[in-house]
């Protein structure tokens, strides 16, 4: 597996990212071992999780996927400094009014309470999962200042940032001589580009920031589990609000075609293309891949040894311009 340098920092990782949110939801803790026992066989290093994860389950209060990351690294003795452990903190965690946001009082109990589920004593990388529109980002960026010196946390981070709120925050750093949001984490596929290229691709690139695109196969669409004839299959993700947006949508059918003609091509699965086309685009570092088995991880695999040609990247450029 290769690795890649976090942005600018010094920071090493492996050019796929696993992400945990099927932990605890669509994965037991059974299987959520499984998939950390292979992805780390397979070299990937970097874990990405949440505190929120996953909240949205009727009785949950999120936590349990940093609960079972901290499970699988004491029952597997796994080295701490062997595993890049990414977490985020900004939704909803308990309640009262600073149950959630990106204020101080907020962030600094959020990443005691992911430390001790964790059951580590420093986060590689802490991003601020989504804006918070009542917190200065002074005052948010302070608070991960202090972390840092605190020795609680390597890296700081953003995720769901538009560029305009991603370039103030590094002028505040900047100005204030606070730690600085070094990692993206956006939303970008074949078929999610406009969001990210706009504005935020350049802004990476000119500020040396590290790209770790969340939901790079379309939340299972550029799989090919999606299909004109099959528009409902059995998935965890069907009621994804980007999948209801693409169901009914033939230009996305008319992608996955030219994906699967060519992962024929290259005698691999679909997944691997579309996942073979980011990690080709300047600037990215590792896409986060997610699996609710062992089997959907191997799908993804492979991705990192598909060199696509100049040809097959215009082809699926052409057709997704407009995504």
């Amino acid at each position: 597996m290769e690795q890649r340098r976090m942005g600018r920092t010094g920071l090493k990782v492996s050019s796929l990212c696993l992400g945990t949110m099927t932990f605890g939801w669509s994965a037991d803790v059974a299987t959520s071992f499984a998939i950390m026992d292979r992805a780390v066989e397979a070299g990937i290093n970097f874990f990405d999780s949440a505190d929120i994860y996953s909240y949205w389950i009727k009785g949950n209060k999120g936590g349990e996927s940093e609960t079972i990351i901290g499970q699988w690294l004491k029952d597997r003795a796994v080295p701490r400094h062997e595993v890049v452990i990414a977490t985020k903190v900004r939704g909803p965690m308990w309640e009262g009014a600073n149950g959630q946001g990106l204020s101080r009082a907020h962030i600094v109990k959020a990443a005691e309470d992911s430390l001790r589920r964790l059951g580590t004593d420093y986060l590689d990388l802490y991003q601020a999962h989504y804006p918070d529109d009542e917190t200065p980002l002074d005052e948010t960026l302070a608070a991960f200042d202090q972390l840092v010196r605190d020795g609680k946390v390597r890296y700081v981070g953003a995720s769901n940032y538009p560029a305009w709120l991603l370039m103030k925050s590094l002028w505040i750093s900047d100005v204030q001589h606070l730690t600085r949001f070094d990692c993206l984490q956006p939303h970008y596929s074949l078929l999610h580009r406009s969001e990210y290229e706009r504005e935020l691709e350049a802004a990476c690139h000119d500020q040396g920031i590290g790209v770790i695109p969340y939901s790079p196969l379309a939340a299972g669409f550029l799989t090919g589990k999606y299909t004109r004839e099959n528009r409902d299959p059995d998935t965890s993700r069907s009621e994804s609000g980007l999948i209801k947006r693409l169901v009914d949508d033939d230009r996305a059918y008319d992608v996955v075609d030219e994906v699967r003609r060519i992962a024929i091509v290259h005698d691999v699965p679909l997944a691997q293309i579309a996942l073979a086309w980011m990690l080709q685009r300047p600037g990215i570092t590792s896409p986060i891949v997610g699996a609710r088995t062992v089997e959907q991880l191997e799908e993804t695999l492979g991705a990192v040894g598909v060199l696509l040609t100049p040809e097959e990247i215009a082809s699926l450029e052409g057709l997704t311009e407009k995504f």
